[in-house]
């Protein structure tokens, strides 16, 4: 989010004084600046990507039921709120007091939401772009031995904001689907937030190589009990990877900056030779 506010925001300031026709009802307007528009979507985009960054992260360590009856009939004498709130902060994470079996992870739902909004502005930007193409108010840089239409040699279509359009309508698809489902459960507990949940990255793969190439003992099985059936966090997969005293700190500094999104290997680097092999 931020490097795309941050590039956006460059050509702003670069077309500031760059004249266009605008376009209202799709017919000719008064006059606009390029730099103008783009600040418009700038601004937007930054608003919904301050909104997501304000989120909090909740935790919860209250039992079965929220109750913290099994903790009280061990030690009765324990403020196990102070001990949860204190326990959960210490992990970065927010306190929510009132829960149930689950955090009922409403704050994912915030998240989502505003992931969401910003892709929805992000459509719009690739839509008036595309149009921008259409006008001629843009012109689109012809690649070497890249294929500009499948039939006509003279044509370069737009396909990256085309692209765009579509795979971030199959993101909110599937954002607005977590966002409605994640806050509902039964009573104090059902599963369908667990394997809704499972639609959300996990790093496993990686961390049982890196832990085969350091010798760490049964990594696959210590994987499978760290994450089948669980819901894994992003704090909780960080306490797993801290937790392998076998790794060197530089393997365990190397997992933890890992993301489901940076996790690709070399696939942008297959794409980018393609033509090499055509």
């Amino acid at each position: 989010m931020d490097k795309l506010v941050s590039e956006i925001s460059r050509l702003a300031v670069e077309f500031a004084d760059v004249p266009m026709l605008s376009r209202t009802h799709g017919q000719t307007a008064s006059p606009t600046t390029m730099g103008k528009e783009m600040a418009v979507f700038a601004y937007r985009l930054k608003r919904q990507r301050d909104l997501a960054a304000q989120v909090p992260f909740f935790g919860k360590m209250a039992g079965a039921v929220g109750n913290y009856n099994a903790h009280l009939v061990a030690y009765p004498d324990v403020d196990w709120a102070k001990v949860a709130q204190e326990f959960v902060t210490s992990l970065g994470l927010s306190w929510n007091p009132y829960v149930t079996q689950i955090e009922p992870h409403d704050y994912i739902a915030e998240l989502f939401h505003a992931v969401t909004r910003f892709n929805n502005i992000l459509t719009d930007f690739d839509r008036d772009m595309w149009g921008y193409i259409s006008l001629a108010y843009f012109k689109q840089r012809t690649v070497a031995g890249e294929v500009g239409s499948s039939t006509m040699p003279h044509k370069v279509n737009p396909i990256d904001f085309e692209n765009s359009e579509g795979n971030l309508g199959l993101a909110n698809a599937l954002l607005e689907h977590l966002a409605a489902k994640l806050p509902i459960s039964r009573w104090q507990r059902d599963l369908t937030d667990s394997t809704v949940l499972r639609n959300l990255g996990v790093l496993a793969e990686p961390i049982q190589t890196v832990m085969r190439r350091y010798d760490v003992p049964e990594p696959y099985e210590k994987l499978k009990a760290f994450t089948r059936g669980q819901q894994v966090t992003q704090a909780s997969m960080m306490a797993f990877v801290e937790d392998l005293h076998d790794l060197p700190a530089e393997a365990k500094e190397a997992l933890k900056q890992l993301t489901p999104a940076s996790y690709i290997g070399n696939a942008a680097q297959q794409a980018r030779e393609l033509p090499q092999h055509l």
